[in-house]
C-alpha cells in the first residue's frame, strides 16, 4: 500500500485528534508542565479536528498521511498570524508520530500543503529534529522569535523560505 497523502474526510477527526495529542506527547512531554496533557487538551484537539474536517476553510490546506493505511501523520497551511508576516503563506504544523520518522511521510506532507512555495513558521528551539528538516527544505531563520505563552520553557524561532 505504501505512503498515501490526502484531504481529510470528517471521518478522519478523531484519529487526527488523537494523533494530534501523541505527536504533542513524544514531542514536547520534556518542555510542557506535568499534567499539561489533560482531558480539556485532548478534548479541545477533538473539537479543533471536528471543525476543520467539518467546515473546511478555503484559506487553510491540510493533508494527512497514511503508511500502510495507518495515519501517521498531518500538515496544515495558511495565512500568516501577526502583523506584517513575512510572507503570503504559513506553514502552521507538521507532526508524524514517532515511529514514522524517517518514511517520508513528513516531506510529502510539506509537499502536498506548500510545495517549495515560499513560506513563513515557527518551530521550537529545542526540536532540533525539526529544524534540521526545515533547513533541508530551504528555511532559514530570520532573528525573529517569541516565547510560546502556553508553555514558557519553549521559545518558537521564525523561519523563512
Amino acid at each position: 500500500m505504501g505512503l498515501t497523502i490526502r484531504t481529510p474526510s470528517p471521518t478522519d477527526a478523531a484519529a487526527l485528534a488523537d494523533l494530534h495529542v501523541q505527536t504533542w506527547r513524544e514531542t514536547y512531554t520534556p518542555l510542557l508542565p506535568e499534567g499539561y496533557f489533560d482531558e480539556s487538551f485532548v478534548q479541545g484537539r477533538h473539537e479543533m479536528w471536528g471543525r476543520l474536517t467539518t467546515t473546511p476553510r478555503e484559506d487553510l490546506t491540510i493533508r494527512l498521511a497514511e503508511l500502510d493505511g495507518v495515519l501517521v501523520g498531518f500538515a496544515m497551511t495558511g495565512r500568516p498570524l501577526g502583523d506584517d508576516p513575512p510572507r503570503d503563506r504559513q506553514l502552521y504544523f507538521i507532526y508524524v508520530a514517532a515511529s514514522a520518522h524517517g518514511t517520508g511521510a513528513g516531506q510529502a506532507l510539506l509537499e502536498g500543503v506548500l510545495g517549495d512555495g515560499p513560506a513563513v513558521l515557527w518551530v521550537a528551539e529545542q526540536n532540533p529534529r525539526a529544524i534540521a528538516f526545515y533547513q533541508r527544505n530551504g528555511f532559514a531563520f530570520d532573528g525573529v522569535e517569541q516565547l510560546d505563552p502556553g508553555a514558557p520553557a519553549i521559545t518558537d524561532l521564525r523561519m523563512v523560505r
